[in-house]
């Protein structure tokens, strides 16, 4: 089945907004398919997640998932790109301390080997943390329909490493990548970034000062 099709159908009729009651009949004309094909269809997108559905005597509530607009979202940034739609976003934030757990995830080899070869460069061990404005939280979620490059999951043979999407962006002139980890549920207001530079001493920054990050086809 096309999952693309099936998914911007029930997003033109409003379902990844809020759930919206969907027959199939009113799907058949659009999807070009029987009545059993669709219902097939629908339910094999429930089973990988992709939508969220509840049955009722007069139908069914449909919703598109989180997983769902985010493949509609690389198919949408994958299009930009075939026609050569430039974008970017500027977000305001201020720099802050994390963790440490950065500089540990970075060194791993498994990790390592992949930025060196997909991002282009040897980045420095640890990230830079960046907590955004509250008036950015809205462009930051559209930060999700942007181009990124992906670096896959592995195993040491002892532990199972995730996968992270990386998305291109601009520090007062110093190019980078936000790092965003598939496995977890990221903090709207907080960017984790990985440049081929230490950029706290580059950039001469430190807690509390407000930079602009710039993330988008522009870097």
């Amino acid at each position: 089945m096309d999952r693309i099709k099936y998914l911007k159908t029930l997003a033109l009729l409003g379902c990844h907004q809020k759930p919206i009651k969907i027959s199939v009949k009113e799907l058949e004309t659009d999807l070009e398919a029987s009545h059993k094909t669709i219902s097939r269809n629908l339910k094999f997108l429930e089973e990988q997640g992709l939508v969220v559905r509840e049955l009722t005597p007069s139908g069914q509530m449909i919703l598109i998932s989180a997983s769902g607009m985010k493949l509609l979202s690389k198919e949408f940034a994958d299009y930009k790109k075939i026609f050569s739609v430039k974008e970017h976003i500027s977000l305001d934030g201020t720099i802050v301390s994390g963790l440490g757990e950065g500089q540990y995830y970075i060194s791993i080899d498994g990790y390592m080997a992949q930025f060196k070869e997909k991002l282009g460069f040897t980045p420095f061990p640890g990230t830079l943390n960046v907590r955004i404005k509250e008036h950015c939280f809205d462009l930051r979620k559209k930060m999700a329909e942007f181009p990124y490059i992906k670096i896959d999951g592995f195993s040491d043979g002892q532990r199972t490493f995730g996968a992270s999407d990386c998305y291109p962006a601009i520090i007062l002139g110093i190019r980078c990548f936000i790092i965003v980890p598939e496995r977890t549920h990221y903090q709207i207001d907080l960017l984790e970034i990985i440049a081929p530079v230490k950029m706290r001493e580059v950039l001469k920054l430190k807690d509390g000062d407000e930079i602009k990050v710039t993330v988008g086809e522009v870097c």
